[in-house]
């Protein structure tokens, strides 16, 4: 499984406008409502999931990156966000540093295994310094796509 077979490019936000966490969730989940991963009906529902699974242990792990996610039992095919700070957000990370790379993964209820293939992509990546700063240096959606690009199909991240 490819990053770019789940996240959706109409859901990259490469310069989020919310400094504090919640604001950035709901700039994600209302990314995934654009690009038709969720219908908006399930926004409000959506984000009090994600905002409740976050107060019950944070999702940024550390080196500048949280991964928010959430299972719904109406959500039909995976899809993620992908969001820079340019300033860097309190997620309450693991390491106590402010986040500037986060991805909202949204998954079906029954399918866990793709949400785990899902995840295990997503964490092998964010664990390489080279693209972790590209997509931080990053500040327009062609930028992270040509960086997730280059992680699907060159692993040139290193």
């Amino acid at each position: 499984m490819k990053l770019l077979d789940f996240i959706r490019p109409e859901a990259i936000v490469p310069q989020l406008a919310s400094t504090d966490r919640d604001g950035v969730l709901s700039e994600l989940v209302d990314g995934l409502i654009k690009a038709k991963a969720a219908p908006p009906e399930l926004r409000d529902e959506l984000l009090a999931m994600i905002i409740d699974r976050e107060t019950k242990g944070s999702t940024g792990f550390g080196k500048g990156v949280a991964v928010p996610h959430v299972k719904h039992p109406t959500v039909q095919t995976m899809a993620a966000a992908v969001g820079i700070s340019q300033a860097g957000v309190d997620f309450n990370a693991l390491d106590k540093l402010p986040v500037f790379t986060v991805v909202l993964l949204l998954s079906p209820e029954n399918q866990p295994d793709q949400h785990l293939q899902a995840m295990e992509n997503i964490f092998s990546n964010l664990q390489k310094d080279a693209f972790r700063r590209f997509l931080r240096q990053s500040t327009t959606a062609e930028q992270v796509l040509d960086t997730l690009q280059d992680a699907d199909s060159q692993h040139l991240y290193g």
